[in-house]
């Protein structure tokens, strides 16, 4: 170490008690390499054995073929599509679910963020597409995520304005259909005159309803947003250095190392580098770090020392910076022995940034395999027969011809050369004897055979079905259950592979979420449909959330969409219209038509007038049937009723007539009877007029009379 090194590193950059030196993350660096170093050989080979290059290719010898054919490629490109495909045929790629009732909200707002920013501020199609090839092509993916936020102060022009109570009805009314049109509109509220919009502004924060007029004009210096926004990027295994001790767990790493280009001038604009003076430029560049992968060729290189290339080492890790046995999460950046950045970790979960994808897992590594590692024999064997083949087939003399001498003379094989007749001698035999024709040798069946065992290897060993013949189903039987029983294995082995590259794309979103909640502006507007836009506050994104990436393979999709159908034709024209279109939805989603499932779900139908007058009547007659239903139970009931008394009545006349009492009421009727005749029969003699010989005395003797007993005569008698 130099007296400028040691100078150097005396530097600090913050206040911590212990800040480590260039020195000292850069032992953890050296102590990476072994393991970093033999991972990038592996790499290395696949790619080889992938694109047939390097030591993939075959030995050159002269005169024979040097044809290897692309079996890793072959498997690699049908894999693509098949791992991709999933991710990028959907609109929304995240679904946020709460871990509380109170997480309810954030998560519809998380939700509704992370899917904006993966349909406009990250190239979701380029971003999956290169996450997915990696991953195939290397083992594993490595993922490092930022935030990228750039604004620049201007100078604008501000209104004055003074604020008075709104007093007429015009004025409130006005004011009401502003904040209505705010709310559903807000990019056209935009347009409508400062005026209104600083009354709206007015009313929402203080909730007295003004009138603003512009008082004056001033300027003012604002901050004005380019991009503010997360980042992902896809690292190359040669520029990462991971903790070897971690045990095959990302998250129990120590520390992640990256080196990236730069210059002075990007250094410079991102403003939270020191030290750019102390960095000697010339010394630093690209080709004096030959581990570092490379995107500019080797043999360019700017001369001035802003604009030149060089090599520097991003640190994330956890270092103990205050002497009190505690681990702090921090980054440092360092070009050669020049520290030019350090600080605590500033990313919300206190974690380096980065997400590393297994492909193929390898029992106590954090990176996995390729399908390259376990074709790599086959594809040889195959090269190896396939240049056989065509060795036998390239040193034949095809379609050359040779004629036994004697055969022909001059004049005839002038002939014979020419097309024309010609004579020949027979004494050779003839010209199906004399003359021989060179063609190509019958390839053996060993060959054909090894081949297609090699295939059919490959294909059992990656899973992956070729268009063309391949895999069948022979190995479960010569039946359709066997064919069934092929394709589900081949697909479960792809849902394996689909459900890691899922998990990385989880924990991506996780972290972007959790920067989502402290980078984001105060406010943003999402737009959510081609005419629906929402307001997102960053204070509403914090809580506790479950992410769920919801994949899917095309296979899987029209067997779901197949069975709805199925349900959707059983039910037939009696299901319920809102169920026939829950159905159709779901349908719709499954054969990616997001548009259609919108507006199969938005639908109402216009209604129909004669089938709403039909309904109406129908309704009029329905209630006059039950009117009348009703008067007829109650008739009946009246009827029931009375018939129910005579019966009483029936049965209580029958048990007097068995008692005696009715023959006794009616005796009784009967002596009262003629009792009242009798009475009548007397009041009729009393007032007859009578003959002067009739003694009263007598016609009194003769009805019974007794002065006695007569009340009249009682009164007046004298003692």
């Amino acid at each position: 170490m130099n007296e400028d090194t040691v100078e150097l590193d005396k530097i600090n950059l913050t206040e911590w008690e212990k800040e480590p030196s260039v020195m000292d993350l850069k032992q953890d660096l050296e102590n990476s390499k072994p393991a970093h170093d033999a991972h990038v050989s592996q790499v290395r080979k696949w790619n080889d054995l992938r694109n047939v290059s390097g030591k993939a290719q075959p030995k050159l010898v002269k005169g024979r073929s040097k044809i290897q054919p692309k079996l890793i490629r072959r498997q690699a490109e049908w894999r693509y599509s098949a791992l991709s495909e999933p991710f990028l045929s959907t609109e929304k790629l995240f679904e946020v679910s709460p871990v509380t009732f109170e997480d309810t909200t954030g998560a519809e707002q998380n939700e509704t963020v992370i899917n904006w920013q993966f349909r406009s501020k990250i190239n979701k199609v380029k971003f999956i597409d290169e996450y997915v090839r990696t991953a195939v092509d290397e083992g594993s993916v490595i993922v490092r995520l930022g935030w990228l936020r750039q604004t620049k102060l201007k100078t604008v022009q501000q209104s004055i304005f003074n604020y008075m109570e709104a007093g007429t009805e015009e004025e409130l009314t006005a004011l009401d259909e502003a904040v209505q049109f705010k709310a559903a509109n807000p990019r056209g509220f935009m347009e409508l005159p400062e005026e209104v919009q600083a009354s709206v502004d007015y009313f929402i924060e203080t909730g007295v309803a003004t009138v603003a007029t512009v008082a004056g004009i001033e300027e003012v210096e604002e901050e004005e947003i380019l991009q503010n926004k997360p980042t992902v990027e896809i690292i190359s295994p040669s520029n990462c250095y991971l903790d070897p001790s971690s045990g095959g767990d990302i998250e129990k790493s120590n520390f992640v190392i990256i080196s990236f280009e730069t210059s002075k001038a990007e250094l410079m604009k991102d403003g939270r580098y020191k030290n750019l003076n102390k960095v000697i430029w010339s010394g630093n560049t690209i080709l004096g770090e030959p581990d570092h992968k490379t995107t500019t060729p080797t043999d360019f290189n700017f001369n001035d020392d802003l604009r030149k290339r060089v090599v520097a080492y991003e640190y994330w890790g956890y270092y103990d910076v205050e002497g009190k046995d505690e681990l702090t999460p921090i980054v440092a950046t360092w070009i050669g022995d020049t520290m030019i950045r350090m600080e605590a970790n500033p990313f919300p979960d206190e974690k380096p940034p980065f997400v590393v994808v297994p492909y193929l897992p390898v029992r106590g590594e954090i990176t996995g395999e390729p399908d390259a590692e376990i074709l790599e024999d086959n594809q040889a064997i195959l090269g190896a027969v396939t240049r056989g083949m065509i060795d036998l087939m390239g040193r034949s003399a095809n379609s050359q011809q040779g004629t036994a001498k004697g055969f022909l003379d001059a004049t005839n094989k002038r002939r014979f050369e020419s097309g024309q007749d010609y004579e020949f001698n027979p004494v050779m035999g003839g010209p199906s004897v004399a003359v021989y024709q060179h063609k190509f040798p019958e390839i053996p069946n060993s060959a054909l055979t090894m081949l297609n065992l090699q295939n059919h290897e490959a294909e059992a060993l990656s899973g992956v079905k070729s268009f063309a013949g391949g895999m069948s189903g022979e190995g479960y039987g010569k039946v359709v259950a066997g064919i069934k029983g092929m394709l589900d294995a081949s697909g479960k082995r792809e849902m394996n592979i689909l459900r890691r590259l899922a998990k990385g794309v989880i924990d991506i979103g996780n972290k972007i979420m959790a920067m989502n909640a402290v980078f984001l502006s105060e406010e943003e507007t999402i737009r959510v449909t081609n005419t629906k836009f929402v307001k997102v506050r960053r204070e509403d994104l914090k809580g506790n959330f479950d992410l769920i990436v919801d994949i899917s393979t095309a296979e899987v999709d029209e067997a779901k969409a197949q069975d709805l159908g199925f349900m959707l034709q059983t039910m037939g024209p009696d299901m319920d219209p809102a169920m026939s279109r829950m159905i159709l939805s779901d349908i719709a989603k499954l054969k990616r038509m997001p548009e259609l499932a919108n507006r199969i779900d938005t639908y109402q139908p216009e209604p129909d007038p004669f089938q709403e007058e039909m309904k109406q009547l129908e309704l009029e007659l329905k209630k006059t049937q039950i009117e009348k239903l009703k008067s007829e139970i109650a008739e009946n009931n009246a009827d029931a009723g009375k018939k129910q008394a005579e019966a009483m009545s029936s049965g209580l006349e029958m048990m007097r007539t068995q008692t005696g009492e009715s023959h006794a009421e009616k005796l009784d009727m009967v002596g009262e009877q003629a009792r009242a005749n009798q009475d009548l029969e007397i009041t009729k003699s009393l007032l007859k007029p009578r003959k002067p010989e009739e003694s009263a005395p007598d016609v009194m003797a003769a009805v019974g009379y007794n002065e006695l007993t007569d009340p009249t005569k009682v009164n007046t008698r004298r003692f």
